[in-house]
Formats: structure tokens, sequence, C-alpha cells
């Protein structure tokens, strides 16, 4: 049997790209790890401060206020959008035109830059100028995404479900394409009925594509920041201050650096911990064929 050569070659192809990352991610990540155990009281003179930041954070009501509110709206994101993108999947033509102009459509939200989608939005809800707030208001339904948490909170929710529920009905259709039409033939023989061609056809199929929506989906909502700030700024209050919201208003608006990149550590971390506990769920529930 003949060995196979290695060929060391190849990682001359990979490169630029290992350097791009450095500079892009693993350097700011270092600067970011150096504030967090300094202090400096200006004049660009830093003092070793240990884990003092994290110490503050951890007993930081207002973070773990802000954590608190952003699993809230993560948590809602994903059990509408997931749901509902396969809903729409199953319910697009399968071939043709419709096919590919349904396909189109449902492409164009995921086209719109982030601060359009929230400029979008925050016009659509004003009660003086805005068609949606306007014909609320000529209902006689009380909403105001400016003054009351509840209109904000469902403002920014059915802005975030509009914008991405179409990257998982994307997702979840090309889980189905893929399916072959023996499948479905044999679930026509068996006269099962269309819950159980989902159910053991069409669910299991998904479940590929679905998990990497659901990671990004995750990783995206518990990321979010420039639509619900372009629409409510964080308020009314800090009604609807997630976590990213918050950083910012601490590293920028108050330029607490130290705590600010502590703060920013413990969310890389807590995305980090969340994503891998949804995909070792997932992987675990693949494999048991549930």
């Amino acid at each position: 049997m003949q060995q196979k050569t290695t060929n060391q070659k190849a990682w001359f192809l990979v490169l630029p790209v290992l350097i791009l990352v450095a500079f892009s991610a693993v350097i700011p990540l270092m600067t970011v790890v150096n504030y967090s155990v300094q202090d400096t009281f200006g004049n660009n003179q830093f003092f070793w401060a240990g884990l003092e930041w994290f110490e503050e954070m951890l007993s930081d009501e207002r973070m773990w206020n802000a954590l608190q509110r952003q699993l809230m709206f993560s948590g809602i994101i994903l059990a509408i959008e997931i749901p509902l993108g396969i809903f729409v999947a199953l319910n697009m033509p399968k071939s043709g035109f419709w096919s590919s102009f349904c396909l189109v459509v449902m492409s164009l939200p995921l086209l719109i830059p982030w601060n359009v989608v929230g400029t979008i939005w925050q016009i659509f809800g004003r009660v003086d100028i805005g068609l949606l707030g306007h014909t609320l208001e000529a209902l006689g339904i009380n909403y105001n995404y400016t003054q009351n948490t509840v209109s904000a909170w469902i403002t920014i929710i059915v802005m975030d479900v509009w914008h991405w529920t179409s990257l998982v009905a994307l997702l979840a259709f090309a889980g189905l394409k893929s399916i072959p039409d023996a499948y479905y033939q044999a679930a026509r023989i068996d006269q099962a009925s269309r819950w159980k061609v989902f159910r053991f056809i069409e669910l299991p199929k998904m479940m590929g594509v679905l998990m990497i929506a659901i990671l990004l989906r995750f990783m995206d909502s518990f990321m979010i920041y420039t639509e619900p700030f372009v629409v409510t700024g964080g308020g009314p209050g800090n009604a609807t201050t997630l976590l990213s919201i918050d950083l910012v208003k601490m590293a920028l608006g108050q330029f607490d650096l130290g705590p600010a990149a502590a703060f920013s550590l413990m969310y890389f971390l807590v995305i980090l911990l969340i994503s891998w506990v949804f995909y070792t769920v997932m992987v675990n529930l693949d494999k048991k064929g549930l």
C-alpha cells in the first residue's frame, strides 16, 4: 500500500487568512484582556488591578438585569423565528418560477443593512408619521414604543422577526430540497399523514441546517446592538437596554475602559458557553434520532 505524501506547502495558502484573523481578532482580544486587568488615572498611565473589574461586574446589578433582558429577547426570538421559518419553508414552492420568486423575496430583508432596518422601523412605528403607529392609534390601540415598555419590546421583536426569519426559512428550504422524491413516494404508498411525513422524513433531514440556523440566530440575537439602539436607544428607561447596548454605554458613554473590558470578556464567554450547550444538546438529539 502506497504511503500518502504529506505536503506542508498547503499552509502557505491559509497563511494570509491566519494573519488577517490575528490582526482582526487575536490582537484586539489581547488588548481587551490587557485593559480588563489594569486601571488608569489618565495620561496613558496604567496600574495593575488584577481581577478587581471582574469582581465588580459580577456584583453589578445593572449587568445582571441587562443579562436577563438579553436572555429573554434571545429566547423569544428563537421561539418565534425557528418554527415560523420552518413553516414558511414547508409552504414554499419546491420548483419552478414561483420557487425562484419566493427565494428572491425571502432574501430581500437579509440584504438590508442593520442600521437601515432600525431606521425603517423607527419611522414605521412613529405615531405621527409612521404607517404602523398611526394606524394603531386610529384603531384606538395604545402604542408608543418611546414611552411604553410593552410597545418597545413588541417593536424590536417584530423587527427582528421580519429581518431574520428569512434566514431560517432559506436554510430549512435547503434541507427540504435535499430530500429525495423516493421518500415522499414511499410515504404516499404507506398513506402516511402530513404530520408523520414532517416528523419522520422532513424534520430529520432538516436537523443539520436547523442546528446551524439555531446557532446563528442565537449568536446574532445575543449580540444584537444596532437595530434596537436605533429604534429605542435602550429605552424607555432601561427597558430595552440589552447587554450590547449596556456595554457600549459603559465603554463609550462613561469611558470606563477597565470595567467595560471585563464586561466584554464575560459577555464573550457567556455566548461561547451557551452556544456550546446548544450545539451539544442538538448533536445528541440528532444522534438519538429525535
